[in-house]
């Protein structure tokens, strides 16, 4: 019973170090990506032609 204790606690230890490390990198990633948006032209939005569509709407 100790030994599945010790093995579930190790795997908890390395699964919270994996994600503590996960979640600062995604902090940074985002404060870098926030400002290359802003700096970045907008994308052109072309309207869906639905009459000339080779696809159906289901039934």
């Amino acid at each position: 019973m100790t030994s599945f204790f010790t093995i579930l606690f190790i795997i908890l230890g390395v699964n919270a170090v994996l994600m503590i490390f996960s979640l600062s990198g995604t902090g940074q990633k985002a404060k870098k990506s926030s400002t290359s948006i802003t700096d970045s032209s907008s994308t052109k939005i072309y309207p869906i032609d639905l009459i000339s569509s080779k696809y159906k709407k289901a039934v």
